[in-house]
């Protein structure tokens, strides 16, 4: 049978390289599209072996140049997705809104079986923020322009290599204190990479034909019990304090003079909203494909990097009654 070939957009950030090792390991043949091959080659194409992957060199808004590749696709999934806005045309408009469009707009002139949006939890509610703005946006534009496109909304997505929990690993190992925003108390339903790529994989390979698929883990946790989780795994004692919004808006207006903010107003307003199912779609466990990896247990399998003595340190031995210590 002749393996079908999966565009993707955004192949080179976490989702991406785990998608890309799942496809080709159940014989998809793969063609990811980057702005700049030198920089990102080196990266992808290491996720696959030989002859199962292709990389593309293109502007994402060249309409002509990514003609061509849908011309060859059998899918499409779309994986690009900004946290904040910067110079060169990297507006929330143009890559959660306009880009998805286009692709959606190709993928029915190109007849292909399937067009995957990677979208974002919780922005029904959060309507004073850009990002969630331009999300829903892209999203009404999508389902517009090829109806049989699988819109996906995942919690935050986490694994070794992410953006979150090791960007806040590394600051809880380094300030004595760390700010709370709206006191912790926002719900978060943390999903592994590993299990948001099953889901996709499992979409594509049994035809599943569903607007709005919500992706959750299988707990839910607020804020503060997620920091305090983080803590305990790396083996640190902080402060946590409740930050008044007034300073909390002060802190982000600072941050955004940085070329890649801590955090950023538009962040700070999607703080306020619960990022869990909302119940009023289906999710991951609906379709069939429910998240089977809990996030201590697979946290704990990277924290190492940041305890003291990394992976022998004496802590990891002791928490897990591996060795004593003391006896020596």
């Amino acid at each position: 049978m002749k393996a079908k070939n999966c565009l993707i957009f955004g192949g080179s950030g976490q989702i991406g390289r785990n998608l890309i090792r799942k496809l080709t390991k159940n014989n998809y043949k793969v063609t990811v599209v980057t702005r700049n091959i030198h920089q990102k080659s080196y990266v992808i194409k290491t996720q696959a072996n030989a002859g199962y992957i292709d990389i593309a060199e293109a502007n994402i808004f060249d309409e002509k140049k990514i003609r061509e590749l849908f011309s060859k696709a059998d899918i499409c999934i779309n994986l690009i997705g900004i946290l904040f806005e910067q110079k060169k045309g990297n507006t929330f408009d143009n890559i959660h809104s306009i880009f998805p469009s286009l692709l959606a707009k190709l993928s029915k002139e190109y007849n292909l079986k399937h067009f995957i949006h990677l979208s974002a939890l919780g922005i029904n509610d959060a309507l004073d923020s850009d990002y969630a703005k331009s999300k829903l946006d892209g999203e009404n534009k999508v389902l517009k322009n090829f109806p049989l496109a699988t819109i996906l909304r995942p919690s935050i997505v986490y694994s070794v290599d992410d953006n979150f929990t090791t960007n806040f690993m590394t600051l809880l190992n380094r300030l004595p204190i760390f700010p709370l925003y709206y006191e912790g108390k926002t719900k978060f339903a943390p999903i592994h990479c590993s299990d948001l790529t099953d889901t996709i994989h499992y979409i594509i390979s049994n035809n599943v034909y569903s607007k709005i698929i919500e992706c959750v883990g299988p707990e839910e946790i607020n804020f503060k019990e997620l920091l305090e989780k983080l803590l305990n795994l790396i083996g640190k004692k902080r402060l946590l304090i409740p930050l008044p919004l007034p300073v909390a808006n002060f802190s982000a207006r600072f941050f955004e003079i940085m070329p890649k903010p801590l955090l950023t107003r538009d962040q700070l307003r999607l703080l306020k909203y619960n990022n869990i199912a909302s119940g009023k779609y289906k999710t991951n466990s609906d379709i069939g494909i429910p998240s089977l990896r809990y996030f201590d247990q697979e946290v704990k399998k990277y924290c190492y990097m940041w305890r003291e003595g990394g992976q022998f340190s004496t802590e990891k031995y002791n928490s897990e009654n591996d060795l004593d210590i003391k006896a020596n």
